[in-house]
């Protein structure tokens, strides 16, 4: 195979995971125009139709998505023997590229990632957060972050956050118009601000742990957020009971602003790993995030 061939399948694969000529013109840093001469030049050579085209979106023929199953795992190995040989340099250096959430972002990552850069001029840190579930290997990101109870059986998992708590909680104000719910089952009964989740579009029945009883409680109220800093804010209007992880609220419950409810309910449950596939050979520079991230109780 030519180097030119090797080019071109690259932006193929650039172009399928983009499902933009534009994006992924600009992603490569090249015109758009050049970047359709290649594939098409491509598509030419192997007589065979890789991607259709239409005016508002690109998308991968038959033919092409068995090319990408091929060539999406091989380019990842790629790039992973690549930047491996960074560890022959005297100062690490190389890309790491991040999926987590804003909440694991915000709390657990940045802290490391400030750390390992300042102290690693040569490292670059990519960090994307998303609450979806992303397909790490297909995305070709080095790790995720998710919760213990979330992961997937073939990777390799490292913990790298305490256990976490639940919060039921709602203003002053609202309880003492509506009254305190003593069980999960009373919540029925109350005005809830209710959370969608990004991924399933679902939304969230709060989840009540107390010893071996486990419920879920579909809740009602008049809002439906995304956003759990949103949430915060309509909890602390008066609008209803909310539920998120206790340290969005910890400061408003420290100071009176909110209160707690149902605490006895909200057991502790894993917090958050980083996870990435077992295949991958980790770069110098994935080894000193991955160090600055273990947990250490």
């Amino acid at each position: 195979m030519h180097g030119e061939d090797l080019g071109s399948l690259a932006k193929f694969v650039v172009v399928a995971d983009e499902k933009s000529f534009t994006r992924a013109a600009a992603k490569l840093g090249i015109s758009q125009s050049a970047l359709s001469h290649s594939v098409r030049r491509l598509e030419e050579k192997l007589g065979l139709r890789l991607l259709t085209r239409t005016t508002r979106s690109v998308a991968a023929t038959e033919a092409g998505e068995q090319l990408l199953e091929t060539l999406r795992p091989a380019f990842s190995e790629i790039d992973s023997k690549l930047a491996s040989l960074t560890s022959l340099r005297e100062r690490p250096a190389g890309t790491v590229r991040l999926s987590c959430s804003a909440h694991a972002a915000r709390t657990i990552i940045w802290p490391a990632v400030d750390r390992l850069t300042r102290a690693n001029p040569d490292i670059t840190v990519e960090i994307n957060i998303d609450g979806a579930f992303t397909d790490i290997v297909a995305e070709r990101y080095d790790a995720g972050v998710r919760l213990g109870e979330s992961l997937d059986k073939d990777m390799i998992a490292v913990r790298i956050g305490p256990q976490l708590r639940m919060a039921a909680f709602a203003a002053p104000s609202y309880l003492e118009r509506r009254g305190v719910p003593l069980t999960p089952e009373e919540l029925t009964q109350h005005s809830c601000i209710n959370t969608r989740f990004a991924t399933s579009g679902a939304l969230y029945a709060w989840e009540f742990e107390q010893g071996s009883r486990s419920i879920r409680v579909k809740v009602d109220g008049h809002l439906v957020l995304n956003d759990m800093y949103m949430v915060v804010e309509a909890a602390l209007a008066g609008h209803g009971i909310a539920f998120s992880l206790e340290d969005h609220v910890q400061r408003q419950l420290a100071d009176g602003l909110l209160v707690r409810i149902l605490d006895d309910w909200c057991e502790p449950f894993d917090g958050y790993f980083l996870y990435y596939p077992s295949r991958r050979q980790p770069t110098a520079a994935f080894q000193l995030l991955l160090e600055s991230l273990k947990y250490r109780s």
